[in-house]
């Protein structure tokens, strides 16, 4: 029932939005009658299309977060979008649509879709605190995983969980006796690792049992770096340390980062003839300095940035970092690395699929070959792409890295990212970067 209304919900927030955009392309005196045929069986059926496709792609779920159901259905709905203007061009028919309607109703239905998504999502919050469609938990075990999971329960009392008991291994309660009782709706086992041995004497008192019946792993042990689920060869896996790029995210992530440089690359080309006329005019060599680093999976890239120091000659396989007070650093080299502008041609790595707009910054091959030693899960950064900015930077982790406990810093922001990866993270970052780098003091 549920689905069912969001779907509604999705089909006239599409359907709004397509006509809102045609009102205030063409006029309010224009009577819906009056709308052509052709631009009212689009929106009609594109509405239609949306309501199913991304309907499913969000289910009003307990304890949902309104920000990933605000994602997702965006997410949802610019995929739509895009698969109509492909269609158009496909079928020669983007002639007979207002092309400001149809942009229109890319960005109207957007805003019709999150108030719709804000107005199921705390109508259901208001029934669940009213008491309508709860469910029933007991838990059973006694690791600090239970702990964790009535101090959830007790902040979201939204959520549309109740406990009604908990069995404790070992106590006089009889968990088979409990369930008999109470009649749950759900049974949680929460096991620590050295009681798993108890597993199966719990599964069999359950074996009657109509309950869903859940097992919450005891992974306190582990530093998840993504959190989640995978199958493979039909076998359910946890994932310890997996990559979050993957399947649509990794589309979606390649989609922001070659339209984002794209558009940079065109914005800012001025400027970066500029800065390659006073790099070159400035000092002897080369306007561009090519780096050997580490890119996705710890493969060698070769990175791009306009070169700020003088010529000069490092020790085989060492290199050194500029300093406060570095005489390597020529004067137009120390306004563009304060300002961040050296990086610019990074924008062509992102284009030659080397690098990302935002992740983890990609550090020299004597660099990652010393901290690798030293610091744990330093490798995980590689996980992704390196990026041009990152979170570890707009939080102060930009710049000379001096210290281990500097560079610890940086690895536990990157890890951070890694670990809560979304498109919206990585908007934020790219819309903080600039006031960040203003900010920053530790660049020279």
């Amino acid at each position: 029932m549920t689905d069912f209304l969001v779907q509604t919900l999705d089909f006239a927030a599409v359907c709004t939005g397509g006509w809102a955009a045609y009102y205030l392309r063409f006029g309010f005196d224009t009577q819906v009658v009056d709308i052509p045929s052709g631009e009212r069986l689009l929106v009609v059926g594109v509405a239609f299309f949306a309501a199913l496709f991304f309907g499913k792609m969000y289910r009003m779920w307990p304890g949902g977060s309104l920000a990933a159901m605000v994602g997702r259905v965006s997410l949802g709905w610019l995929i739509t979008w895009t698969a109509l203007i492909v269609l158009m061009a496909l079928t020669k028919s983007a002639g007979m649509f207002s092309r400001i309607w149809v942009v229109s109703w890319l960005f109207l239905t957007l805003v019709s879709l999150w108030v719709a998504r804000a107005m199921a999502f705390f109508a259901m919050a208001h029934m669940r605190r009213s008491g309508y469609h709860h469910k029933s938990v007991v838990l059973y075990g006694d690791s600090t995983m239970l702990d964790t999971v009535r101090g959830r329960i007790g902040k979201s009392n939204w959520s549309g969980f109740d406990i009604v008991g908990t069995v404790v291994p070992g106590d006089d309660q009889d968990i088979a006796a409990l369930d008999t009782r109470l009649r749950p709706d759900e049974i949680w086992i929460a096991l620590s690792m050295g009681d798993q041995s108890n597993l199966e004497s719990v599964l069999q008192a359950l074996q009657q049992s109509v309950a869903n019946i859940r097992l919450l792993p005891d992974l306190r042990m582990y530093q998840i770096l993504n959190h989640g689920m995978s199958v493979r060869v039909g076998i359910p896996m946890v994932d310890i340390s997996a990559s979050p790029m993957f399947g649509s995210r990794k589309v979606t992530k390649a989609a922001l980062d070659y339209s984002v440089a794209a558009v940079a690359l065109l914005l800012l080309s001025p400027v970066m003839l500029c800065i390659a006329l006073a790099v070159k005019l400035s000092s002897k060599g080369p306007v561009l300095f090519h780096q050997k680093r580490n890119g996705w999976n710890g493969e060698e890239i070769t990175v791009y940035k306009f070169r700020s120091m003088a010529m000069h000659a490092e020790e085989v396989g060492a290199v050194t970092q500029a300093k406060r007070v570095d005489p390597r650093v020529t004067r137009v080299g120390r306004f563009i690395r304060k300002t961040s502008l050296d990086e610019l041609p990074q924008f062509f790595n992102v284009l030659q699929g080397r690098m990302s707009v935002v992740g983890p910054r990609p550090h020299a091959l004597a660099h990652n070959n010393e901290y690798v030693q030293q610091i744990p899960r330093y490798a995980l950064r590689h996980k992704v792409k390196p990026g041009i900015t990152g979170w570890a930077q707009i939080c102060g982790y930009r710049g000379e890295t001096d210290t281990i406990d500097k560079m610890e810093g940086r690895v536990k922001h990157d890890l951070f990212y890694l670990e809560n990866w979304s498109i919206w993270m990585d908007i934020k970052i790219i819309v903080m970067t600039p006031l960040a780098t203003l900010e920053n003091k530790n660049v020279f």
